[in-house]
């Protein structure tokens, strides 16, 4: 009974009495407190474009320092060309050696301070990527959690593991762009500048170099743009392949079919080799392009001005200068490549964000909510009949688990219905309300990776006889007691360092920690033994005293502890009465919850 690939549902419990949506919302939550900023901010997800430039503007003063001081060093490097240039022609053709250690001094002194500058420029550019990466994790991670067991419907796991592992860094790789970006312009421009002073000629030769590359690169970058993408999707599909087979080994290799998978994984590597070829490809070509023009345009301009150097038209320090100008001119323009090269893949990988963010929730809040319910209050499924006793124990008895999991599914909120708590429909209320005060526990129900502390209780808000009296109603001491460290042991991810009913047991105790209001729990014991199940159904009647607990299961040792059972088939309730009642009265329940019995078997008469 699940609702897509465990990695990316939206698990079905509430860990605390706080307002929040799940242990998706909790787990965004811990992510906001190791975030700069807990709340990232709306973002702007009309396009990609708009949504580089939000993360900008969530950052101006940042981005303004690093534009300063981007701007300040790439201006800093063509100053020792100009000295240099002055120290030729004012003191060493002159033979002036006080003028010459004095232009030599300044040399020095830019350079100096160029570092220092550099450094700042290097440091401010990292905190403007780090909080770009930040701020997408949080505004995804937390857009996730709202779209609860919506986005694996809708994203595949492929997806969402390649947004996580390459898209967020690429994203924030765009930012450099406001800093060296903007340096590298204005770095242009006083090259323009000093060159034009020289030599118009000259100036004109040196500011067509820039034009000449946008204008090689330019188509390059749009088919780069196109093989990124045809990239990303292979590399998405590929990925959630994998995820598929890794899970499903076991079973792939009790039916003979992991040569077949194995096959169709090597297929699809392969291109997805073929097309990493060919964006690698396009990458060296424009690399190539970046590396080659300013070495032909230095080519050029070193001739250009020997010839006018030849005819008295500028003096040696001239060219010199005109030299080192093209010469530092290839940081910029190497900059301004791979600024365009970051802006096509960053695009790419924004695209993939906001498809994320613009995606809807498959339920939404009421636009006029009603006023929340207090205290013990009945719960009724109409679409079944169910109705569900206020601080009782209800068993729900399915012919098919996909019956009980779609009762779960409305009188959870998990899809729109009529199920209504008292005399208010639960589409009436606040989505958070209901989450608070109504918990579904799935069989499946994640189990996120770090000790089982972590596992029972993220936030560490319960107390040790807390978590204690829930690991003993779940019959889970024996996991605790087994592990070398007990609960600061770490379990792995979906705690696979423990077996199927070791699980179990630890996501009923996690369930019950937070002892919400109502509490449904789909085959909570279907993994365990039988003195164990007898164990939890009669410790988990004790613990839910006087709390609405429901649970799906055709166990007859979890029937038989429930205050009243519901037998249930695809249309709806067929009968409810006790346990004993049901076996006497119901020859096709008692066929379902104890297969050993006869149907002739002498029965003893009982009432509902």
């Amino acid at each position: 009974m699940t609702h897509g690939h465990p990695i990316l549902r939206a698990p079905r419990y509430t860990l605390t009495s706080e307002t929040m949506r799940g242990f998706g919302h909790r787990l965004v939550s811990m992510a906001m407190l190791t975030l700069p900023h807990p709340d990232p901010g709306t973002p702007d997800s009309r396009g990609p474009i708009r949504y580089l430039w939000w993360l900008v503007a969530r950052q101006p003063w940042r981005c303004a320092r690093g534009g300063l001081w981007g701007s300040l060093w790439m201006v800093g490097l063509m100053l020792p060309p100009l000295f240099i240039s002055r120290a030729i022609d004012d003191g060493l053709r002159p033979g002036d050696t006080g003028t010459l250690l004095a232009w030599s001094a300044a040399i020095v002194a830019v350079g100096g301070v160029n570092a220092a500058v550099g450094v700042l420029r290097h440091r401010t550019m990292t905190f403007v990527r780090l909080d770009a990466s930040c701020r997408t994790v949080a505004v995804v991670t937390r857009h996730a959690a709202r779209l609860g067991a919506a986005l694996p419907k809708r994203v595949s796991t492929g997806e969402a593991v390649s947004i996580g592992t390459t898209d967020i860094s690429q994203i924030a790789m765009v930012l450099t762009m406001v800093g060296p970006g903007v340096g590298a312009v204005i770095a242009y421009a006083v090259v323009g500048f000093l060159t034009f002073a020289i030599s118009p000629l000259l100036a004109l030769v040196v500011l067509i170099g820039v034009p000449v590359v946008t204008f090689l690169v330019g188509p390059l970058l749009t088919r780069l743009q196109r093989s990124e993408s045809a990239y990303r999707e292979q590399q998405g599909r590929l990925t959630a392949q994998a995820g598929d087979i890794v899970s499903g080994l076991r079973v792939l290799r009790g039916i003979g079919g992991e040569t077949l998978f194995l096959n169709r994984y090597r297929d699809r590597s392969r291109l997805l080799r073929d097309e990493g070829y060919r964006v690698g490809r396009i990458s060296s070509w424009i690399m190539a392009l970046a590396a080659g023009i300013p070495v032909i345009l230095l080519a050029t301009v070193t001739w250009l001005g020997a010839q006018m150097v030849a005819q008295d038209l500028i003096s040696v320090g001239d060219l010199v200068a005109v030299y080192g100008y093209c010469l530092v001119l290839v940081v910029p323009v190497g900059f301004l490549i791979e600024a365009g090269h970051d802006l096509t893949r960053g695009r790419v990988a924004a695209r993939r964000v906001i498809a994320i963010l613009n995606l809807e929730p498959d339920i939404t809040g009421p636009a006029a909510p009603a006023p929340a319910f207090t205290g013990p209050t009945d719960l009724t499924d109409p679409t079944s009949g169910l109705e569900i006793a206020a601080g009782k124990l209800t068993a729900v008895a399915a012919t098919d688990p996909s019956h009980a999991l779609a009762i779960a599914d409305r009188l959870g909120r998990f899809v729109d219905s009529d199920a209504t708590i008292g005399r208010t429909r639960l589409d009436a209320m606040p989505i958070e309300e209901v989450r608070r005060r109504i918990q579904v526990c799935d069989n499946d129900a994640h189990l996120f990776s770090g000790s089982l502390r972590d596992v029972l209780d993220p936030w560490h808000d319960a107390t040790g006889d807390q978590l204690a009296h829930c690991v003993h109603t779940a019959a889970a001491d024996d996991v605790v007691a087994g592990l070398p460290d007990g609960l600061a042991s770490n379990v792995g991810t979906q705690a696979r360092m423990l077996s199927g009913g070791q699980r179990q047991r630890v996501r009923l105790a996690r369930a019950l920690l937070p002892d919400p209001e109502v509490l449904i729990l789909l085959e909570a014991t279907s993994a365990v033994d039988s003195p164990t199940e007898a164990v939890i159904a009669d410790r988990l009647r004790t613990h839910r005293q006087g709390r609405t607990t429901v649970v799906a299961s055709t166990s007859p040792l979890m029937l038989d502890r429930a205050d009243r059972v519901a037998f249930v088939d695809e249309n709806g309730v067929i009968a409810t009465g006790t346990h004993a009642y049901l076996l006497v009265t119901q020859p096709a329940y008692r066929s379902l919850v104890d297969r050993s019995l006869e149907d002739d078997e002498p029965v003893t008469e009982v009432t509902a």
